[in-house]
């Protein structure tokens, strides 16, 4: 086989759909729309609406939300296609080694490993300081020496709860899927009632006045601040990822990713209209805009229900992206483009795949200052949604794909429009996020042509 045959053969459909057999199926739409709104309802919930709307759109922010949803939901109808197309494990990752080839496919996959470690590792030092910030209110504090990565002349050497809060989801998912739901649904409901309960208290405390001028910036705003908040719903496609995990994934996988970006969008609106109402938009541009109005509200009390909302918003999206990225790497080494020990299947989990992503976090978030390169989170994101928008196109024409369940209404045109919606968003990162991915993506090329070049599996030059 020559050179360019090579690392554009494509992945047998039959040999991949079969490869996951040893996964065992326990999830049903209401698990998927809890690990999606884990994963897509963050802290950002609570900062975004307020810190845009101040900027960028005022209280035209609701609007900006609800545009920034219909072009995300582009790219989720190409991946719930996917999904029920191909039902395996990799998402993104597999798709692309399916309809483009296998370079295409690894340079994906190296993409989503960038995105999910590094927005863990990220939000696990977020977690760390509002966990921090709420047991000081109880007098209790934290060592300097262990409150922040490695910097012995700043007097800290390791971030501990960052570190402790990623090995406990590590534990906790080594344990099944079954156990881990369990948690992650309690802390879903947890965090949609705390929503809940701002907006229906804010509800009461709304001015109309507030709402006015409804868009101080124009559209330009309005449309500069959907750009903005379109990095808020990212997370639904890490959904893909539980593919072989998913009973009657066909019709599951489809529900669960359009069931996340419909609540999330339902539950963004609502917090941006009670927020923008409570408080005239020029006074949100604050580090925590929710519990700043809640002050001005005079409802102080409520400020402490909003980090423990915080914190459970936080730990189901670490759950999970570290779920998602364990069975990103597992699939990877499955295919032999990562060593097999990757793949390797025990008591029906990807052991080896969860704990190496889990301690690689771990050090992360608890070493390694990362604000630098939590921007590099947005481009791994755009990366795979360009690729599976554009994908349909040859997953339509792939004669060995029998799809009889969801499928993009409006093709192409659909598909074409996300895909262009991803070159612009891509457009607008910067210039230092595009050198520092330049460099990650060559040390994976690099990796590619030493190693998985030569040991990838299930491949045909059809």
């Amino acid at each position: 086989m020559s050179f360019w045959k090579h690392i554009f053969a494509k992945q047998d459909v039959a040999a991949a759909t079969n490869a996951d057999h040893q996964l065992v199926r326990t999830l049903h739409t209401r698990d998927l729309i809890s690990l999606g709104i884990g994963a897509v309802i963050g802290t950002g919930i609570f900062i975004l609406p307020g810190t845009v709307a101040a900027t960028t759109a005022g209280p035209g922010i609701s609007i900006s939300f609800i545009l920034a949803a219909v072009v995300c939901s582009l790219a989720a109808m190409c991946y719930a296609e996917f999904s029920s197309a191909l039902p395996i494990a990799g998402s993104a990752y597999a798709y692309g080694n399916i309809v483009f080839g296998q370079i295409v496919g690894w340079i994906i996959g190296w993409a989503l490993i960038l995105e999910y470690m590094l927005a863990v590792a990220a939000v696990s030092t977020g977690f760390a300081g509002y966990f921090a910030s709420l047991i000081g209110g109880f007098g209790l504090h934290i060592p300097k020496a262990l409150s922040g990565s490695f910097n012995p002349a700043g007097g800290t050497y390791v971030n501990l709860v960052a570190v402790a809060v990623v090995l406990i989801i590590g534990l906790l998912l080594s344990r099944g899927m079954k156990n881990s739901m369990v948690v992650s649904r309690a802390m879903v409901l947890v965090k949609i009632t705390i929503i809940i309960v701002f907006v229906g208290v804010g509800l009461f405390f709304i001015k109309p006045v507030n709402l006015h001028p409804f868009a101080p910036f124009g559209m330009k705003g309005i449309l500069a601040g959907a750009a903005t908040v379109f990095f808020a719903y990212l997370g639904f496609d890490a959904v893909s990822a539980s593919a072989p995990e998913v009973v009657k994934p066909q019709r599951t996988l489809p529900r669960g990713i359009i069931g996340t970006l419909i609540v999330a969008t339902i539950l963004y609106v609502a917090v941006a209209v009670v927020l923008t109402g409570m408080v005239k938009y020029t006074r949100l541009d604050v580090a925590n805009p929710v519990s700043y109005a809640l002050e001005v509200i005079h409802q102080p009390q409520l400020a402490g229900v909003i980090a423990i909302g915080a914190l459970a918003g936080m730990f189901t999206m670490m759950l999970t992206m570290i779920y998602s990225s364990s069975r990103l790497v597992y699939a990877i080494g499955r295919d032999g483009l990562l060593p097999k020990w990757f793949g390797h299947v025990k008591n029906g989990l990807p052991e080896n795949s969860l704990w190496t992503v889990t301690i690689i976090i771990a050090v992360m978030g608890g070493l390694i200052p990362l604000d630098q390169l939590v921007n590099l989170v947005n481009i791994g994101t755009l990366i795979a949604f360009a690729f599976v928008s554009i994908g349909i196109v040859p997953l339509r024409r792939h004669k060995d794909v029998v799809n009889n369940g969801f499928k993009v209404p409006g093709y192409p045109v659909v598909p074409v429009l996300s895909f262009i919606f991803c070159l612009i968003f891509m457009s607008q990162l910067s210039l230092e996020t595009w050198e520092m991915s330049g460099i990650w993506f060559a040390i994976g090329l690099v990796i590619y042509f030493a190693y998985g070049y030569r040991h990838a599996t299930h491949v045909t030059s059809k």
